[in-house]
This record gives structure tokens, C-alpha cells and sequence, in this order.
């Protein structure tokens, strides 16, 4: 058997490409639901995601496992736009004449942030196609001195800084030039006339969970069940134990259990791996509050609203801007995130109901004729590890697939410390890195390997 610790999307990923090449599976899941930052809340009519997700056409693993899971038809590519909300003021910025019109760039500035953002290097004044080719070569530039060095002051400070401010909050100055250039790579395709496709399963990116779960059978995942302990004796992981809350999941009815296991793939964050093996990660997480509101009317008619004012959270993201209201009886629903780079921050530290009021409080303020009688519900989710913080010297830190070196034989690491996601996070990171385990448990020396269907191509990355 194969343990698997975590039930988020690369614990699934794996014990689904285990399962396709013959290996018995078994996941253990210590929260009573499955899914991790994909899991879901019930609306009036499709379920939402608790964070909010969306897919970029570079996402193809994704796409293929969608497809292969027989959800494919139900793969939308609209349009998701996105704004600027400066000095109380909407700015679409999607199509090239909204991007002529926002006041808070010169014509020199937007000429070169467009420069950047088709991978053109224009300084000296002869275009070069292949200088952001390496992401590498920017690991340890710093991404201030780089927006100042390839586009201008104007750009930094009245374009990416209050962005950087929203997403790193006080470690923007650690973070690397190498993060932005990935994710320009990364959410690069557009439609010139009318914006960014974004891709969105109708009903709602549970619906993958429901298919992984049915493929790898319910029997084989345990929720409400922690991993405590991995045995490494000998040299190699051969055994782990869990422990279950009778009153959670379909664990084994409370207490400790021992399975034997011929290898083990943690798909959990770093900090769940250094307590199973030792072994440490030095890359700091930052955590997210994330609301979703489900109010009568739209705020906007943008999907992203990044704000450049002072507000309590870091954006406005429209859900139904995207997807229509009709998949979800009617209700508008909005997120309202906020990252958090320490637990001591102030709005980490509030229950949900004083987080909600500072939200509704913030929204008053950029939209007077908000009301907040027209809100149906809201919810409210947190999590203290959602994304990295991609500073520089980043990949130096990332965990390898493979930790039979570093740790013993038979253990594999496929959580968010990845390579698979860099330099974006991402479901697609989640199951690419899933499947990166699963194809070297079957290419092991040290691991028998039963008769099965045709490897998949192995994600790129260390281990």
C-alpha cells in the first residue's frame, strides 16, 4: 500500500495516477473534508469554492485530467476582466484603449509596462526577445530594482506597488523579479479586443474532487484521520500511524492505527513533512482571510477589482462577473480577501464576525451606495498557509519530489513547497506535482512495480 497524507487536490492527483498503474492507495485526510483550498460552500444553486480559483491557459495539466475525468463540456473559457480602483474612481484596464485612458500612467510608462508584459525588452532601445527567457537568471534581483531598471519609476510606483502592497503586504521588498516574470509567463495569453480568458468548471471546481474521489474510491480515503507518525527504519519508510476523531470524517472510529506501507507521498505543506521526517523548509507561507458575500445586485461589472486605495482587504473579486448568476439561483456572489503575512496581524487575530463588519465597513467606504441590507450571507474562511512568499533565492528552497536522499527510501513530497508550484501556485501546480510522486514511486528501484498502463510524462522539476 501506498500512504498518502493530505486529501487536498495533490493527494487526490496521486492516488489517482497510483491507482491508474495498479498500486492499492490509501489517503488520510485530517479535516472532516476533502479538498483542501478547493473545498467548496453551498449556494442556491452550484457550489463556490471557499478561495477563489480560476484557470490560465498555460494550465494544461489540469485541463487534460478535467477531460480525461469526462467533465470536459463543462470547461468555460470567459473573459474574466479586471480593473483599477484609484481615487474612487472603476478603471478597466482589459482592452488597449481602456489602458490609454487610465490617467495614472504616462504614454512612456504604459508603452513600456506593455513591453514588459509581452516579454520585450526595450532598453537601450533595441528590442530583445530572449532576456526574461531564464527565470532563473532573476532569482536574487529584487522586484523593485527590476521594475525600475525595465520599465520606469511610474510603473513601480503607480501600477505594481499597490498590488505588491495587496499580495505581500511587508515582505514585498524579499520578493524576486523572477516570481513577476513567472507569472507574466505564467497569465500571459489575452485577448487583445477584449481581455484575459480565464477558465472555470460550471459547477464549480468541486465537481474534479467528486470525479477524483469516485475514481480512487470513497473506501480509500479517510478523512477526519492525522498522520502522527512514519516509521523509517532500515532506511526507508515502511510503516505510518494515524490517529482519528470519532466525531469527524469516516475515520476508524477514534484512536491510533499502524498501517504497513511500501512508500509514503506527503501532500501537505512543509511544516506537516518536517514533523513526519526532519526535514525542514525554509520557505515562509503567507496565510488568507477570505470572505464570500452573496449580495442582491452586482458592486461592479469587473471581475478582478484591484484597489489602489486604502482598504482593508486586497481586492474584489466578483465571482458572478465571471460566471453568471444563474448557476447560482440568482445570488451575486463577491470574495473579499486579505492576505496575512503573520498570525499577529490584526485581522487574523478578529472572530469571522468582526472580520465580516471590517469588510462591509470597507466596501461602504470605496462604494457609498453600497447597502448592507442587501447582503444575503456571508462566509468566512481562513487559512495560514495559502500561498508562498516567492523571495528571492526561492528555488533554492524548493522540496524535491524524491526525499529518498535527504530523508529515506520511499518517501515523496508533492505539497505546495514544490516545484510544480513555481512560480505560481496553482491547482495545476497541485496535481502536476501529484503526479510528478506518483511517476517516481512507478520508476523506482526500491519500490516493486505491478504491471500497468503507460506512464505519464513526468512534471518538470528537482527530486
Amino acid at each position: 500500500m501506498i500512504g498518502i497524507v493530505g486529501g487536498g487536490i495533490a493527494g487526490l492527483a496521486a492516488a489517482y495516477a497510483l491507482q491508474q498503474r495498479g498500486y492499492v492507495v490509501q489517503v488520510f485526510e485530517a479535516t472532516d473534508q476533502v479538498g483542501g483550498l478547493a473545498a467548496t460552500y453551498e449556494t442556491a444553486g452550484d457550489r463556490i469554492e471557499k478561495f477563489y480559483h480560476h484557470l490560465s491557459a498555460s494550465e494544461e495539466t489540469i485541463v487534460s485530467l478535467i477531460e480525461e475525468l469526462g467533465l470536459g463540456d463543462d470547461l468555460a473559457w470567459p473573459i474574466g476582466k479586471n480593473a483599477y480602483y484609484m481615487d474612487g474612481t472603476v478603471y478597466p484596464l482589459d482592452t488597449p484603449w481602456e489602458i490609454a485612458a487610465y490617467p495614472y500612467l504616462s504614454f512612456y510608462d504604459k508603452f513600456r509596462l506593455t513591453m514588459l508584459t509581452q516579454e520585450i525588452d526595450v532598453r537601450g532601445g533595441v528590442p530583445k526577445f530572449d532576456t526574461y527567457d531564464d527565470l532563473e537568471a532573476f532569482e536574487d534581483v529584487p522586484i523593485k530594482d527590476f521594475l525600475y531598471e525595465y520599465t520606469t519609476a511610474g510603473v513601480y510606483e503607480n501600477f505594481f506597488d499597490p498590488l505588491l502592497e495587496a499580495k505581500f503586504g511587508s515582505r514585498k521588498e524579499d520578493v524576486s523579479a523572477a516570481w513577476l516574470l513567472g507569472r507574466i509567463k505564467f497569465r500571459g495569453e489575452r485577448d487583445l479586443l477584449r481581455g484575459e480568458p480565464l477558465g472555470y468548471l460550471r459547477g464549480g471546481f468541486g465537481r474534479l474532487l467528486d470525479r477524483l474521489v469516485d475514481a480512487v474510491g470513497e473506501e480509500n480515503i479517510t478523512t477526519g484521520t492525522r498522520v502522527t507518525d512514519l516509521d523509517f527504519s532500515g532506511g526507508r519508510v515502511s510503516a505510518l500511524t494515524v490517529e482519528s476523531d470519532a466525531e469527524k470524517g469516516n475515520g476508524i472510529g477514534g484512536g491510533r492505527e499502524t498501517h504497513a506501507i511500501e512508500a509514503c507521498v506527503v501532500a501537505a505543506m512543509p511544516n506537516v513533512l518536517e514533523d513526519l521526517s526532519g526535514y525542514e523548509c525554509a520557505i515562509d507561507f503567507q496565510g488568507t482571510v477570505c470572505s464570500v458575500l452573496s449580495v442582491e445586485e452586482s458592486l461592479t461589472d469587473t471581475y478582478w477589482l484591484n484597489i489602489g486605495d486604502d482598504a482593508p482587504f486586497g481586492a474584489l473579486i466578483e465571482h458572478t462577473n465571471f460566471i453568471p448568476p444563474k448557476y447560482y439561483g440568482g445570488e451575486h456572489l463577491l470574495y473579499v480577501p486579505k492576505y496575512v503575512q503573520s498570525p499577529e496581524e490584526a485581522v487574523w487575530q478578529m472572530d469571522d464576525e468582526d472580520v465580516e463588519e471590517l469588510w462591509l465597513s470597507g466596501i461602504e467606504a470605496l462604494f457609498p451606495s453600497f447597502d448592507r441590507a442587501a447582503v444575503n450571507w456571508i462566509e468566512t474562511a481562513r487559512n495560514p498557509r495559502t500561498a508562498p512568499i516567492y523571495e528571492r533565492g526561492y528555488l533554492e528552497m524548493v522540496i524535491p519530489y524524491d526525499l529518498s536522499t535527504e530523508v529515506a527510501e520511499g518517501l515523496y513530497y508533492a505539497g505546495m513547497a514544490s516545484r510544480a508550484q513555481y512560480p505560481e501556485r496553482s491547482l495545476d501546480g497541485g496535481i502536476e506535482a501529484g503526479f510528478a510522486c506518483a511517476d517516481r514511486i512507478a520508476t523506482s528501484a526500491a519500490t516493486e512495480t505491478p504491471t500497468t498502463s503507460p506512464q505519464r510524462p513526468q512534471a518538470d522539476g528537482s527530486g
